[in-house]
């Protein structure tokens, strides 16, 4: 266990950029042998205007992910939060991140950016694409990257969250999010088990359904339980799903100067 904290705690940035382009390319691959729906779009554009963004994020993380591990660092020198409260073993340790990470990381500022205007109107551009797929995970504006990071610092000190466990979550967190938005096929009687537990691909393709009430469903990165917990949780055939929203011009959803607008076009009208 000592050699995987300490493989966690000083992982290369190249090992982090091949378990994130590794998870993507492996469900690009498998999206072209099992479809869950056979688009008629150009798939390399698609995935070149999402890779946009996700330089964008990288760029961020390189700028500012400093902060966050200096808080991880803080609060392991200091002993503040839950799993040095608790002087919890490396197992539970791992369970309370990936449970609690998914919480302050992810549905809270996910949550939050559904039911705020100034908010959502960042989250927007995730929700512009209509041609959901493995890269669709990587379309955040970079304002949006801002709320979800700054929720997590909140998370590392709650959680006492060090380094190591911090890199952990991450890494975890980018597969489900491939896994997630890939546009690959899962048996039903599957899809709803894993979805007992984890958030699955039929279930998280709900929230991308155009209209609402069910893009204001689903939260979760990883697990399902807080969409279970508090009231968020909603599971529909997949079949019956219409990618986009229906404030934004379909047609419009790979101009990336569009997209980079979109939080400050007063034209974009929102019921939030």
């Amino acid at each position: 266990m000592d050699t995987f904290i300490t493989y966690w705690a000083h992982i290369p940035s190249a090992h982090r950029l091949l378990l994130l382009l590794g998870g993507m390319i492996f469900f690009w691959v498998a999206e072209g042998y099992y479809p869950l729906f056979r688009f008629s779009f150009r798939r390399y554009r698609h995935a070149g205007v999402n890779f946009i963004f996700l330089a964008c994020t990288i760029v961020l993380n390189l700028l500012f992910g400093l902060i966050t591990l200096g808080a991880c660092t803080f609060v392991t020198t200091k002993q503040i939060g839950l799993i040095n409260w608790f002087h919890l073993p490396p197992l539970p340790a791992i369970f309370t991140s990936l449970i609690l990470g998914d919480l302050f990381g992810q549905y809270i500022p996910h949550y939050l950016m559904h039911k705020v205007k100034w908010m959502w109107k960042f989250h927007l551009i995730h929700h512009s694409d209509t041609h959901v797929d493995v890269t669709t995970g990587t379309r955040h504006h970079p304002g949006e990257w801002l709320f979800r990071e700054t929720f997590m610092i909140a998370g590392v000190f709650v959680m006492g969250m060090p380094v190591w466990l911090y890199f952990l979550y991450r890494s975890v967190s980018a597969l489900f999010t491939h896994f997630n938005h890939a546009n690959i096929i899962v048996p039903q009687k599957l899809d709803k088990a894993i979805s007992l537990v984890f958030v699955s691909p039929n279930m998280h393709k709900v929230h991308h359904h155009y209209k609402r009430p069910y893009t204001d469903s689903n939260y979760g990165n990883i697990f399902s339980l807080w969409d279970r917990l508090f009231g968020t949780f909603t599971y529909t055939d997949v079949k019956t799903l219409r990618y986009g929203l229906d404030v934004l011009e379909d047609q419009r959803d790979e101009e990336t100067g569009y997209l980079f607008g979109l939080p400050f076009d007063k034209n974009v009208k929102t019921d939030y």
